[in-house]
């Protein structure tokens, strides 16, 4: 059994190479936080342009005129410019960078109200204490780690029971499994097993890899209760492969469908960027997805510090995600091509 998934390429691809990739590739790209600032232009003189670069909250460029910045912000080298001359303090920002002129606007906006104070000569009546709630020594990495690491999980699952459902069933050997005197439920258990098998071995290739100081993850807390939760969600997708692999005809059918499957799945479940981003009603959506719930239960317990008690609805729909799906697949199952 553990030879003919040795023998299956395309689904060691996608089980450990290509979300390793991911894996790799955000780590870098958000692993170094002093590169978050952004970068506008500047135009003229005044109290509100001193005070943006005394703040040092962004990083400014000079541009000689608005004219020359407004040209950079359209043709994108620049996501924002800010002016001043006299009283009045403009921003203009391109359309295309939202996630970087909010922040602009959001910086320039302080940076105006502070000064407004500040030239009536009145102290501040409120002061602002801002602090992260969790060890200010975590990574990045920590919170993309859960993610990634579910949908790799979700990928071995399905991608490895459906294409060997479909293997087995073009090369006749469901057939001779059939007349074979053996059990049909000890061969499904021998290739469940070897999936749960697959996901720890996952679960400890991606640990390790995001725990390299190049990216710093660390385990805190009550990391371990992720184990049953990594089981559960490896058993339902492990029905989706089956159910998968008993609708297809052809391992390339089977492929398209799992990535069909598991890709989408994964934007949608907050695998790749936070859920609360996304529109409401896809949020609701989100729901009626087992990754979802595995993500936020392995989120839980690995970066919130969370106890067994975030488990508990998490376990129970994938539990039922499985019940559910292993039965339609069960019904959809058939020996023969």
């Amino acid at each position: 059994m553990l030879k003919s998934v040795v023998r299956e390429k395309v689904t060691l691809f996608f089980a450990f190479l290509f979300p390793l990739m991911f894996l790799v590739i955000f780590g870098l790209l958000f692993g170094d936080r002093t590169a978050a600032q952004p970068e506008i232009g500047v135009v003229g003189d005044g109290p509100v342009i001193a005070a943006l670069e005394e703040s040092q909250a962004i990083q400014l460029v000079r541009v000689e005129d608005a004219d020359r910045a407004e040209q950079q912000v359209r043709e994108g080298e620049l996501p924002a410019y800010v002016s001043q001359d006299g009283d009045t303090v403009q921003v203009r920002f391109s359309a295309g960078e939202q996630d970087s002129a909010s922040t602009v606007v959001g910086i320039v906006d302080g940076i105006v109200n502070r000064v407004n104070i500040a030239e009536t000569g009145q102290q501040p009546r409120f002061a602002l204490d801002a602090q992260q709630v969790e060890d200010a020594s975590l990574e990045p990495i920590q919170y993309m780690a859960p993610g990634i690491m579910t949908w790799a999980v979700a990928m071995g699952a399905v991608f490895g029971a459906a294409i060997t459902l479909v293997n087995w069933r073009r090369n006749q050997v469901l057939r001779r499994l059939r007349l074979a005197p053996v059990r049909p439920t000890t061969v499904l258990n021998s290739r469940l097993f070897v999936t749960l098998g697959m996901a720890a071995a996952q679960a400890l290739i991606f640990v390790a890899v995001a725990s390299l100081p190049v990216f710093g993850l660390q385990l805190t807390g009550q990391w371990w209760l992720a184990i049953p939760l990594l089981l559960m969600g490896t058993l339902s997708f492990f029905a989706i492969g089956m159910l998968v692999g008993a609708w297809c005809r052809t391992e390339e059918s089977a492929s398209t469908v799992s990535n069909v499957v598991t890709l989408p799945m994964a934007f949608l479940s907050g695998a790749f960027f936070p859920m609360d981003l996304a529109p409401s009603w896809l949020q609701q959506v989100s729901f009626v997805l087992p990754m979802r719930h595995l993500n936020d239960g392995m989120l839980a317990v690995m970066v919130r510090g969370q106890g067994v008690e975030a488990l508990v609805v998490p376990m129970l729909v994938l539990l039922g995600f499985t019940v559910v799906v292993g039965a339609l697949a069960a019904k959809l199952f058939r020996w023969e091509p």
